[in-house]
């Protein structure tokens, strides 16, 4: 069935409740544990169901935030999503307090018991009021975003739309586009400080009634982060400011040279090349056409997934007038499919998608035994391996796309995931800083940001741009609003990737299996347990970081980028 024929039904609250209510005391009385695991199999088919119609509303609000059904509808389940959560409690209640646990972990593995715990730590009926104006917040924020309407070169365009301009061989063009888009936010700023001063007050109440200090454990606890912590985090981020951050200054100081500045202003940091970056060679049809080339040709389980997903048109990917910003990949849990969504905008970022977002789409694929809502994805340090080693593990395939700018893009995208891993740590140190301290100002908020920039991107030069100058940077870092504490799993993900990258080059095959097996299991491992399965070493571990960064470095040295 095509995602168009996907049929949305806005589900009766009060009637699943009242379902759902006897089937958890069902659960909950079970004699034996095969009638308990019918009761619970039975409870998925409701909770899934619930699940698919508030993907379905979500993915098309996103491609079109400007369809009235839609926005009414995503209204009504930011409501209501906290009010289900509610229900899902009991059940993880009873699940937690069941006499046949040890057979439920066999089933569903001790994992889906600890994301029950932490649920039950995660809420309370007391704050449901405080739940659903956080979803009006995040909403919001989605909303001002995608309307941006930015009169650019003869045409209205919203933010994706000025990408490529900002990408521009024209230096001039580069400034112009990012005086354009920086401006938006310039001129918004009252209000996407407004929004974030609400989502930090309300988040800290929210802790504070939950019986926490403060938000960051309560951050933690909702990420599902059952087996690390804050000071295992903070080690992480000792060795990246010790092995990585030079690397990258050095990547920015090459950069600089080729493009023959004196010094790399902001309008010039994406910009790799004089002679322009790597970009694809053809239209959306041609990069489709090429990604199922690419796919077929990976492996069997690659080929089958694509062509499930070209043949239900799980994918919307072009950026188009009311569209929500940014990308992502969902999973549409009744008709067991995932759903990738972008902004294609002709720049090196299309390829991403069609590797990273179909690196997560590709771990559902496989996972879709799983009928546990809480465990078809892992969680989202973990996801993103399966996303950014797809990245890498489709390289020998990029001349399908950039032809003889092949090397030119490997050489920019191993580069940037080193230059990206700074940045992913100013994210996450921002964010333990604001919830340790919600009562910062405004101003505050945007001097600690530009102080961290200072540490950890010490190359930044926001000349020209007062906004950037004074710390706004990160309105436009979604992440930071709408997924507290999401962002740490980038970095930790990409170190997994990158010893992905490294071993490949020494055993294709063993390495294809180490990643089968870790989207395998979807979401029913831990972080650090996936890193094992997958064969890999711990982010965490002292000279993890050092292990993998010194054949990077040896690697992007012998290349000659003057002539890329």
């Amino acid at each position: 069935m095509k995602f168009s024929e996907f049929k949305y039904e806005r589900p009766n609250y009060e009637a699943n409740k009242k379902q759902i209510s006897i089937i958890v005391e069902n659960i909950k009385t079970s004699c034996t544990y095969e009638e308990q695991k019918k009761h619970v199999d039975r409870l998925n088919e409701i909770r899934n169901n619930i699940e698919t119609m508030s993907t379905l509303c979500s993915i098309r609000n996103s491609i079109n935030t400007q369809d009235e059904f839609y926005e009414k509808e995503k209204a009504y389940w930011d409501e209501c999503s906290p009010l289900y959560e509610e229900i899902n409690s009991d059940f993880y209640k009873v699940v937690v307090d069941s006499k046949f646990k040890q057979e439920i972990q066999k089933d569903f593995g001790m994992q889906f018991i600890k994301i029950a715990q932490y649920s039950l730590k995660a809420f309370s009926k007391d704050i449901i009021k405080e739940l659903q104006e956080e979803n009006k917040l995040c909403s919001e924020y989605t909303k001002l975003l995608a309307s941006a309407k930015i009169d650019f070169e003869g045409k209205e365009r919203n933010l994706s739309g000025l990408g490529k301009f900002m990408l521009s061989k024209d230096r001039e063009m580069r400034i112009k586009a990012n005086k354009a888009y920086y401006t938006y936010f310039k001129k918004n700023e009252d209000n996407f400080d407004d929004i974030f001063e609400k989502l930090v007050k309300l988040r800290d109440k929210i802790a504070k009634k939950l019986g926490f200090e403060n938000f960051v454990e309560l951050g933690y606890i909702r990420m599902m982060r059952t087996d690390y912590n804050s000071e295992m985090v903070k080690n992480f981020r000792k060795q990246v400011l010790e092995h990585i951050v030079p690397v990258a200054s050095d990547l920015y100081k090459r950069q600089a040279k080729r493009l023959d500045v004196d010094k790399l202003t902001y309008v010039d940091e994406n910009f790799e090349f004089i002679s322009g970056n790597a970009t694809p060679k053809g239209d959306s049809q041609y990069i489709i056409e090429n990604g199922k080339k690419m796919y077929e040709e990976l492996s069997k389980e690659t080929k089958e997934f694509f062509e499930f997903m070209l043949d239900n048109e799980l994918m919307d990917l072009v950026t188009k007038k009311g569209k929500g910003a940014g990308g992502y990949c969902t999973y549409i849990p009744d008709y067991q499919s995932p759903f990738i969504f972008s902004n294609f905008n002709q720049t090196a970022d299309d390829i991403d998608v069609l590797t990273h977002e179909a690196g997560h789409a590709f771990q559902l694929y496989m996972s879709t035994w799983i009928n546990m809502p809480e465990i078809n994805f892992p969680t989202y340090e973990s996801c993103e391996i399966h996303s950014m080693s797809m990245e890498f593990i489709t390289w020998p395939w990029m001349n399908l796309f950039f032809k003889e700018d092949a090397d030119k893009y490997k050489f920019t995208h191993l580069s940037s995931a080193i230059k990206f891993i700074p940045y992913g740590i100013v994210v996450d140190e921002f964010q333990h800083n604001i919830y340790e301290n919600p009562n910062m100002s405004k101003d505050e908020r945007k001097k600690t940001w530009r102080e961290l920039e200072k540490k950890y991107l010490p190359h930044k030069d926001y000349e020209g741009c007062e906004f950037l100058e004074n710390g706004g940077w990160w309105f436009k870092q979604g992440h930071i609003f709408k997924n507290p504490f999401y962002y740490i799993d980038y970095t930790l993900a990409q170190i997994c990737a990158l010893q992905f990258w490294k071993r490949m080059r020494e055993n294709k095959e063993e390495v294809w299996k180490n990643y089968l097996d870790i989207c395998k299991v979807g979401g029913t491992k831990s972080f650090l347990e996936i890193v094992r399965i997958g064969d890999l070493k711990s982010p965490f571990e002292d000279g993890c970081v050092e292990s993998v960064i010194g054949v990077i470095k040896t690697w992007l040295e012998e290349v000659d980028d003057t002539k890329l």
